[in-house]
């Protein structure tokens, strides 16, 4: 086991951006929590969280590979829509202790499969990045109360007291 210094240098750090792998036109991973993987002078490689890939589309293989500063990494082939990808995702599932971070994740030979950043705000509207000014709360709390106090009419209609509420 070799460990990273200045002569091998190697960070791991949680991705700014959501990420995603298109394999045969299909996304077969989609996460918000990717790790970016910087080695020396190759290029950063993306590790997929292993619960956000489609695993159904994966078969393991025997092949096997040592990194002396990672570990032993085991391999799938991707088969999706009758293509295939022999041997395009790699996974350290025990990784030597510096590298733990990426244990249970995976990476993709990108000459194979394609991984590109994607813009979260326009694949996840609903999610809200900034922050909450006031909560509005709705008029019935779910079994037919009022979440509030009723605030008092702000117009009268003529000769209705109360503004015509009964």
């Amino acid at each position: 086991m070799l460990k990273p210094g200045p002569d091998h240098p190697i960070a791991i750090e949680p991705a700014r951006t959501r990420w995603r792998a298109l394999f045969a036109g299909h996304v077969i991973a989609d996460t918000a929590d990717a790790l970016i993987l910087k080695e020396a002078n190759y290029p950063p490689v993306v590790y997929f969280p292993r619960e956000d890939v489609g695993m159904e589309y994966m078969t393991r293989t025997e092949r096997q590979t040592h990194c002396p500063y990672k570990g032993d990494a085991a391999y799938y082939t991707i088969l999706m829509d009758g293509e295939f990808a022999e041997n395009a995702v790699w996974t350290y599932e025990q990784p030597f202790e510096e590298m733990a971070a990426i244990a249970h994740h995976l990476a993709f030979y990108t000459d194979r499969v394609e991984v590109y950043e994607v813009d979260d705000a326009a694949v996840n509207r609903h999610r809200r990045h900034e922050p909450v000014d006031e909560v509005v709360q709705h008029t019935d709390a779910g079994d037919g109360r009022s979440q509030r106090d009723h605030w008092p009419p702000n117009a009268a209609a003529p000769d209705q007291p109360d503004g015509g509420v009964v």
